[in-house]
């Protein structure tokens, strides 16, 4: 279950704030900070940092508990790693591309501001992709999740807990011990994944929760391999 809404509603009244007032705090619009209490909108991934920050709660804890019955400051499981990410001029998130080039330089380097901003960026104004979200290309090699064909560009959400994740779920995968995977997602538990190809010629296997560093929920995908 998400509890993130009525965790946000939960925060500002126990700092007995307005909307006004903790909208500024977020530096966010108070009209969509009503939208994130009342559901209609989902924050990016920059607010829900803040809002863990402010909180002394965990991300992880702000998205899948009820705070009302948690104390600060206690995780209650493992938190994922938060990511930086790119803007232009008017503050709009542009969307980093990670070539298969690029891989090996994203295992070590996608916590780093430095290094997000210098792989290749562009915008997608369409409304599949929506502004309040935060999103990556991930280009695939290998042909494990056929029909995908290899070199297809998976365009990813970020998602910030395993909580939000279905089983099913198509997901780019950063990993510690497997670099940076493709495949649909099964939670057998807290502790363990089960990562399953489309191509039935690839057998599943199992990966430990503590190896996952970002997960990013696929969206769509751009090929260049017609015939």
């Amino acid at each position: 279950m998400n509890y993130l809404t009525q965790n946000i509603r939960y925060i500002r009244k126990r700092e007995k704030l307005t909307q006004q007032q903790f909208a500024g705090i977020l530096q966010i619009k108070r009209s969509l900070l009503g939208a994130y209490e009342e559901g209609r909108a989902f924050p990016k991934v920059t607010v829900v940092q803040k809002l863990a920050d402010l909180s002394g709660f965990t991300i992880d804890a702000l998205i899948s508990s009820d705070l009302k019955n948690c104390q600060p400051g206690k995780k209650q499981k493992k938190e994922l790693q938060i990511l930086p990410v790119v803007v232009n001029s008017d503050n709009r998130e542009l969307i980093p591309i990670v070539p298969v080039k690029a891989s090996a330089g994203y295992l070590t380097g996608f916590s780093d501001p430095e290094y997000i901003s210098q792989l290749p960026v562009f915008s997608m104004p369409v409304p599949e992709l929506s502004a309040e979200r935060t999103y990556r290309v991930f280009q695939i090699k290998g042909d494990s999740m056929l029909p995908v064909q290899p070199g297809s560009y998976i365009f990813c959400e970020f998602v910030p807990s395993l909580s939000e994740i279905k089983n099913g779920n198509a997901c780019v995968l950063v990993t510690k011990d497997d670099g940076i995977v493709y495949k649909r997602i099964y939670r057998e538990n807290d502790l363990q994944l089960l990562l399953v190809s489309d191509n039935r010629e690839y057998s599943p296997y199992r990966l430990g929760s503590e190896s996952v560093l970002e997960i990013w929920k696929g969206r769509g995908i751009l090929t260049f391999g017609l015939d």
